[in-house]
C-alpha cells in the first residue's frame, strides 16, 4: 500500500470506545452552561469531521444527523438546523477524506476550512429562513477558529493510535 506523504509511521487500529468517548466529550463541551458565543468554534463539528476523515466507515452521515438533532434540541434551535449542517458537513468530509490525508496538517486545515464555512452558512440560512436574527459578523470567525484548531485536534485524537518507536532496526514494521 502506498503511504500518504504526511504519514511517517503506521498507526494502530482505532478503538471504537475511544471514538465514542471523543464524540461524547465533544457533545458535553458543547452543552456547557453559559450560552454559546457566535464566534466560538463548534467542537462537535470539528470532532465529527476528524472521524469522518480518519474513520469514514465508523462515523458517517447518520451519526452526524443524530448528533445534529441532539444539538438542535439542546440549543432550542430550529429542529433540523444543526442536523442538516452536520449531515452535509459529514457527507463532504467523507467525500474528500482520501485527498485530505495526503497533505500535512496545515494543508489539511485549509482543505477543511471551506467545509466549516459551508456548515455555518447552512445553519445560518436555516435560522434566517425560520425568522431568526443575524448574529453579527462574529459568526465569520467560528469556521476560522475551527480550521486553526484542526492540527491540534489531529495530534490529540491520533495520539492513542501512534506506535511507540521501536529501537529494533531489523524488523520492517
Amino acid at each position: 500500500m502506498i503511504m500518504p506523504r504526511g504519514a511517517d509511521q503506521l498507526l494502530l487500529p482505532v478503538n471504537p470506545f475511544f471514538i465514542a468517548l471523543t464524540l461524547l466529550v465533544a457533545v458535553l463541551l458543547e452543552m456547557l452552561p453559559g450560552g454559546r458565543h457566535p464566534a466560538a468554534p463548534d467542537l462537535l463539528a470539528l470532532v465529527l469531521v476528524f472521524w469522518n476523515v480518519h474513520q469514514p466507515r465508523r462515523v458517517g452521515v447518520g451519526l452526524a444527523f443524530a448528533f445534529g438533532l441532539v444539538m438542535d434540541v439542546h440549543q432550542g434551535a430550529v429542529l433540523g438546523q444543526h442536523a442538516l449542517a452536520y449531515t452535509l458537513l459529514s457527507y463532504f468530509a467523507i467525500t474528500i477524506h482520501r485527498r485530505v490525508l495526503w497533505f500535512g496538517l496545515l494543508a489539511q486545515a485549509l482543505h477543511v476550512l471551506p467545509l466549516f464555512v459551508a456548515a455555518h452558512l447552512v445553519s445560518l440560512l436555516a435560522r434566517l429562513v425560520a425568522g431568526g436574527m443575524l448574529p453579527g459578523w462574529h459568526i465569520l470567525l467560528a469556521p476560522l477558529f475551527e480550521a486553526l484548531l484542526w492540527p491540534a485536534v489531529v495530534l490529540l485524537l491520533l495520539a492513542p493510535q501512534r506506535r511507540a518507536p521501536d529501537p529494533d532496526e531489523n524488523r520492517p514494521l
